[in-house]
């Protein structure tokens, strides 16, 4: 009935062009596709399914699950979130930094899953975990920048800003809160647990990638 919908850092201009996040989105649309075309069999054998993993099989699961979607509402809220977060993180850690640091937070966010609930058979899919580490290292790189946010209730809306400490700092919460549960979707689900892991992984690692020559000054505080 309500949410928000970040838009974008509403306080710094972007000063290089985002390639490797347009990249990644690139691929996710590129694999969802591939997903229609070929059915929930493709899904199975792509996706993460924790009881595969940890008997040994179908490690490059934990990868390639990184880059799927169970529907069109799961990958384009994903993809708004990261072009929302990605680009300014790429921007003060490099193309190459960033791509490194996406990659192990996703691995780091499916790993989490899979550790909190090994002997599930429900595959896991989606780039929220890695993208929640994105968000982790937005927190920790420009708490106090402004985010474009479309803040929504019923009919009504309206495009308003706010401190990204405040909005990731709520929707870290809300993750938190939803531990234990699974958003079922149409063939499986990604566990909150997921999300913790990359959102971590982000607010710990995010200085070891953050490359200080690249940052950009905040247009107003």
């Amino acid at each position: 009935m309500g949410g928000f919908i970040p838009l974008g850092d509403a306080s710094r201009p972007p000063t290089r062009f985002a390639v490797v996040t347009l990249l990644i989105i690139v691929l996710n649309v590129w694999v969802f596709f591939q997903e229609l075309t070929y059915g929930d069999r493709f899904v199975y054998i792509w996706s993460a399914v924790p009881n595969r993993i940890i008997h040994g099989h179908a490690w490059i699961t934990i990868l390639t699950s990184m880059f799927m979607h169970a529907s069109w509402m799961h990958i384009i809220g994903n993809m708004i979130y990261l072009w929302a977060f990605g680009r300014e993180i790429e921007n003060a850690m490099g193309p190459i930094r960033f791509a490194i640091f996406y990659l192990i937070g996703g691995i780091v966010a499916m790993s989490a899953q899979i550790l909190g609930d090994p002997f599930s058979r429900i595959p896991a899919l989606g780039a929220s975990g890695a993208i929640a580490a994105v968000m982790g290292a937005f927190l920790i790189t420009f708490p106090r920048d402004r985010i474009r946010t479309l803040v929504f209730f019923l009919i009504f809306f309206r495009i308003t800003l706010i401190p990204a400490a405040l909005l990731i700092g709520f929707w870290f919460v809300m993750q938190v809160l939803n531990v234990g549960s699974v958003a079922q979707v149409r063939t499986g689900g990604v566990a909150y647990l997921a999300h913790i892991g990359g959102f971590l992984f982000g607010v710990v690692t995010a200085k070891l990638f953050i490359s200080p020559q690249r940052m950009t000054y905040r247009r107003f505080s």
